[in-house]
């Protein structure tokens, strides 16, 4: 996760007063809740990534953000001012839509300095505003060229610049990088958190892509059903879930139901009807004695065994269904005894193995007491 890490560390975060804070918001569309008394504070200097699948409301929260809706009840706040009644135009924030939205017959520059333009700057302000933000922006150059002449990261690059030369204090992008391809996206999000490092605004970005926002953020807020099940950073998300939908969200994991056989300060142990050994786990679980709870691992977090580890935990026998070359990584769908699937992940550190696992091949499966997360929500 050395991506995540680095977005992790991307940007200080201030102590004082919050640059956003949400406080209960909910939106309605008629019967239907969008946003579910959402309460929220957003660090001045921040990357905070909305991430949730479609219809979860992470949108809707984004819109009211940038005043094109209006909340049902709770309030928003931007630098302790209440946006209430505040229109989008008024508001210290610009948008960047998933679409760029660029206006065709216009030039690059003629579409950067449209906002400054409708802001009635002077001529020299806006044009030297312009050449700096196209400078940043890796666009030196090309002024005199329309969208359709442009790359897709060019034209992203020309939205983003459009939505950052008004100088905003809060900048909202909705899923900023969805139009552009895998390997393009890539760099891109690391050309956005040096731009952000460089400017120091505060970015809200909506993202259903795991990927962008674990190297974008230095905090996740994981929605579902219009509220935010669990905020943290993206190690914290990834590595500590707090409930079975995060940890079945973020990423790929094993998932188990169980038993609570044992719960000590220290220790834990729970049987699972789907594995032959009980799974340990080296801390201590806030659950009822017997409680059922949910068992958590991570694929490469289990090593892939040709003989049998010599311990009584944590430990399972299958057979190797598919194998998926990835290039940095190889993926084992490996067949319980019961039927159970399990996906196993294993680094590539060399270009050839010293040991091959194939379809068809009996092997066994271990993991570390500090490898799964246990949970009852």
């Amino acid at each position: 996760m050395t991506a995540a890490d680095n977005g992790a560390a991307s940007a200080p975060l201030s102590a004082a007063q919050p640059c956003v804070r949400i406080e209960g918001v909910t939106k309605r569309f008629g019967e239907f809740t969008a946003v579910d008394d959402v309460s929220l504070d957003i660090q001045e200097g921040e990357i905070f990534c909305l991430l949730g699948g479609s219809g979860c409301g992470k949108t809707t929260l984004l819109r009211m953000l940038a005043g094109f809706e209006q909340p049902s009840a709770g309030r928003i706040l931007i630098d302790g001012q209440d946006m209430a009644g505040i229109a989008p135009y008024e508001r210290p924030v610009n948008m960047m839509f998933q679409s760029y939205a660029l206006f065709p017959h216009m030039t690059v520059q003629a579409n950067v300095a449209f906002g400054l333009e409708q802001e009635k700057l002077p001529k020299d302000q806006i044009a030297q505003r312009v050449e700096a933000m196209l400078s940043l922006v890796r666009l030196d150059g090309m002024a005199q060229r329309k969208p359709h002449q442009l790359s897709g990261g060019q034209r992203q690059r020309v939205a983003l610049a459009r939505a950052l030369v008004k100088r905003p204090r809060l900048l909202l992008l909705d899923e900023p990088l969805g139009a552009l391809d895998r390997k393009l996206r890539e760099h891109t999000q690391f050309e956005l958190l040096g731009l952000q490092k460089q400017l120091g605004v505060t970015f809200v970005v909506v993202t259903h892509d795991q990927e962008e926002a674990m190297t974008l953020a230095n905090r996740i807020g994981v929605m579902d059903r219009g509220r935010i099940v669990q905020v943290g950073s993206p190690r914290d998300i990834y590595e500590y879930p707090s409930t079975r939908f995060v940890a079945d969200f973020i990423g790929s994991v094993n998932l188990f139901e169980g038993r609570l056989t044992e719960d000590e300060a220290d220790y834990v142990r729970v049987a699972c009807p789907e594995l032959p050994a009980p799974v340990l786990v080296d801390h201590g679980v806030s659950a009822a004695p017997d409680a059922t709870v949910w068992v958590a691992i991570r694929p490469e977090k289990i090593q892939l065994l040709r003989e049998r580890p010599e311990v009584a935990d944590n430990i399972a026998q299958g057979t190797v269904r598919d194998v998926a070359y990835m290039g940095d990584m190889s993926i084992y769908l490996v067949v319980l005894p019961v039927g159970r699937e399990l996906r196993v992940t294993r680094a590539n550190l060399q270009r050839k193995e010293e040991e091959i696992f194939e379809s068809g091949d009996a092997v066994w499966l271990a993991w570390d007491a500090a490898s799964p997360v246990v949970g009852t929500g």
